[in-house]
């Protein structure tokens, strides 16, 4: 018997008409959508279920810390009716602005799964080269100012050396880094132990100088939704060119809302209330040290590197990223933004002393990381952590210097809290990673 005849009825049909089946066009697959459009097609119900479960899976961003910084307001508020004073929220934004700028460094390092313990002593070797500079040797304001933070940036250059070329871990680098930069700025320093600021110079006025032109704050305030309006606005026009999903004109103008109440009510308290000064210049330079890192972070093929390095540096490496090259920049701005920062403690401190950047600097400088919602395992942060961070940190210290409490009770409160945010992160990655999104 032929193989032909052995095959079954439909089989031979097949055979004997040559294949019709597979002459016949296959039927086009169904084309993929993003979830994104059908979350938006939704409207404020597909908003809704989106963020349930992101919650559900994991996915918090700055969710702790906001609902955090509001209970840290309500609480502190009904106990002493002065919390939200101008005079306080004033105090609150010039305190932050120092640690805050060191703050955005770390949050870059931390980005790579990697550690600074050096800022605070960088802080003070910034500090101490404007200080000496200026001060003892008569060196203009701004040349000296600019010779700090390139010593810092250069002290950040050499940490990564080490750490990138050599392979000594980043920990050990920057420990070492802590116990030397502390005694060459005691060294630098003198018998004395401090230079005190001079009257009228650059650094006094970093944290001494308020624009009380009431157009200032609300100026700032209008520039600052526009810029992000019109950022929203263009991304928005570059993703459709592209043919990516994009947030709707809706969405777009209810963010820029709300941004706008936000940006309003602030410069409100900072000008009309009884006691209100105008706008502080920290909280500006801050501002612009934020805005520019974030855009370096999230805008920059930097940037996008910085993640991936910290995600997983191998891979990087494999896909033709500069791993080393990263490493270096990373905690050279690092470095700068430390020194930058000594110079603002410098200024509230009333001077340069071979103690500034020491005691708790350096953990609050960490703990305003994490707390804001950088990861402590890399790959996962935002630059704004270091406000947010810095603002839970200072909101706490404030409402207990107006109740009076002992410098340890915040000490306590404050080692407490970033307790929680690194057991909030933990649970989170754990999380994600049973919903298979980690």
């Amino acid at each position: 018997m032929s193989d032909l005849a052995k095959t079954p009825e439909p089989t031979k049909a097949r055979a004997a008409s040559g294949s019709a089946v597979d002459a016949e066009p296959s039927a086009a697959p169904a084309a993929a959508v993003d979830p994104r459009l059908l979350v938006r097609e939704q409207g404020f119900a597909g908003y809704w279920t989106e963020f349930i479960r992101k919650v559900r899976g994991g996915e918090l961003g700055s969710l702790p810390v906001v609902i955090g910084l509001i209970v840290i307001g309500l609480v502190f508020q009904l106990q002493n009716d002065k919390f939200l004073s101008a005079s306080s929220l004033a105090n609150i934004a010039v305190f932050t602005s120092g640690v805050g700028i060191m703050s955005v460094g770390i949050v870059f390092v931390l980005l790579l799964g990697e550690i600074d313990l050096s800022v605070g002593s960088v802080a003070g070797v910034g500090a101490a080269v404007w200080a000496v500079l200026s001060v003892n040797h008569g060196w203009g304001d701004w040349l000296s100012v600019f010779v700090a933070i390139a010593c810092g940036t250069v002290i950040g250059v050499l940490h990564g050396f080490f750490f990138a070329k050599i392979g000594v871990p980043a920990f050990v680098v920057t420990l070492a880094g802590f116990l030397g930069w502390s005694g060459l700025q005691i060294w630098m320093m003198g018998k004395e132990g401090s230079i005190n600021t001079p009257t009228g110079s650059v650094v006094e006025d970093l944290t001494t100088h308020f624009f009380a032109d009431k157009a200032a704050a609300y100026g700032l305030a209008l520039v600052a939704v526009l810029a992000y309006a019109g950022s929203q606005l263009l991304d928005a026009r570059r993703r459709k060119t592209a043919a990516l999903p994009s947030r709707p004109l809706s969405e777009i103008l209810l963010r820029t809302g709300v941004l706008a109440v936000l940006a309003l009510v602030v410069a409100y308290f900072l000008n009309e209330p009884k006691g209100a000064r105008g706008l502080p210049l920290a909280l500006v330079l801050f501002l612009a040290v934020l805005v520019i890192a974030d855009f370096v972070a999230r805008r920059t093929t930097f940037g996008r590197q910085v993640f991936a390095v910290g995600g997983n540096a191998e891979a990087a490496r494999r896909a033709g990223i500069n791993v080393d090259r990263v490493r270096i920049t990373v905690f050279a701005i690092s470095g700068m933004l430390a020194a930058f920062g000594g110079l603002f403690i410098a200024s509230l401190s009333g001077g340069a002393t071979k103690s500034l950047g020491s005691g708790n600097t350096l953990m609050i400088v960490i703990a305003a990381a994490v707390i804001g919602g950088t990861s402590l395992f890399g790959g996962r942060g935002k630059i704004w952590s270091a406000m947010l961070g810095m603002l839970v940190i200072q909101s706490i210290q404030q409402g207990l210097n107006l109740e009076g409490m002992a410098s340890e009770i915040q000490y306590m409160i404050t080692g407490a809290v970033l307790l929680a945010a690194v057991v909030i992160d933990s649970v989170s990655r754990r999380t994600q990673k049973s919903a298979g999104r980690a």
